[in-house]
């Protein structure tokens, strides 16, 4: 397959378009939009822009219990987005939306970050039952769309609970430097509620669920009539994954899980097997050549690493699969 010659992007993405130097439009879109974004101030604006924001959070959060709320899933970027809200001086509202699907260091992570920086947690717990009913209609559904209920589920339970205390801030730990890069191809339809909701009338078993689901016209609503706002936190810092990884480790007893997203069982297990094995799609691709664009990773170095099996052993797939299946 033809790979861009700037990012390790390939025509493992159908709509892949590539110029005369041979850049893919995934990482020139990527430099054009983090170079319009918060992420692209320089440092100076970047320190005002973070001031002024601090500043609207807490003058927002006056007479209430929490100025902003944080998805806490026990990975690096939400635990250290807490760690800085509280660092800001901050009143945060820790959320934890539980699927059933966390790993053992995941739960020990977020269990350790709130005890240790003193923050409420709220931990949100689905009906099981409901759940994998709507996951095993995305995987019968066969689309490579099987992370979207979880991801939706997030912002649902995040925006009803920030409405709940009238909180205006949804402080997420989203960070360009390694997410400015993912295929439509690969995974859309987050917030399409109609999607949704159609893909499990059509392959789930169940009538229908309790949890909540969110669509964009309700996010806008949320937005208008509640003045609630997403945002993106580590844009607002010169963010390095790995330093921010150490850091948490060494002042939080954080525990690594592996490779982006392994907080999850079911994430894992869907984007080192399902997804490449099924439909040719490597989200380490989008990962790394996120963090080239960033500067964070040398080109040769992800080329290398992208060529290392996703799963080390075959006894670590057959463990993860016979979890799948229970």
């Amino acid at each position: 397959m033809r790979i861009c010659n700037r990012c390790i992007m390939d025509e493992s993405d159908p709509n892949i378009v590539f110029d005369e130097k041979g850049y893919c439009n995934h990482c020139t879109n990527a430099i054009t939009n983090l170079n319009n974004s918060v992420y692209g101030l320089d440092k100076d604006m970047k320190k005002e822009a973070l001031r002024d924001l601090i500043g609207k959070i807490k003058k927002s959060g006056e007479g209430k219990d929490f100025d902003c709320i944080v998805g806490l899933s026990g990975g690096v970027d939400s635990s250290y987005t807490l760690y800085l809200l509280k660092k800001w001086g901050l009143r945060p509202l820790a959320v934890h939306a539980d699927n059933h699907w966390n790993s053992k260091e995941a739960d020990e992570n977020i269990e350790n970050l709130v005890r240790m920086l003193e923050v409420p947690l709220v931990h949100e717990k689905v009906d099981w039952n409901e759940f994998k009913d709507m996951q095993l209609a995305f995987l019968r559904s066969s689309t490579p769309d099987s992370e979207v209920p979880s991801d939706n589920l997030i912002f649902a339970i995040l925006y009803k609970i920030a409405k709940k205390h009238g909180i205006n801030y949804i402080m997420a730990g989203y960070n360009s430097a390694s997410e400015s890069i993912l295929p439509k191809a690969w995974s859309q339809g987050h917030f399409d509620k109609r999607y949704i909701k159609t893909i499990h009338k059509q392959f789930g078993k169940l009538s229908k669920v309790s949890f909540p689901i969110i669509s964009n016209f309700d996010r806008i609503l949320y937005k208008k009539l509640y003045h609630i706002q997403v945002i993106k936190t580590l844009d607002y810092i010169d963010y390095n994954k790995e330093e921010a990884k150490q850091f948490i480790q060494d002042n939080f007893a954080w525990k690594d899980y592996g490779r982006k997203h392994g907080e999850s069982i079911y994430t894992k297990i869907f984007q080192e097997f399902i997804l490449p094995r099924k439909f040719g799609y490597d989200k380490r691709k989008a990962h790394y050549s996120s963090l080239i664009i960033a500067g964070q990773m040398n080109r040769g170095d992800a080329l290398e690493l992208i060529a290392e099996p996703l799963y080390k052993s075959d006894d670590d797939l057959k463990k993860d699969i016979n979890l799948l299946c229970e």
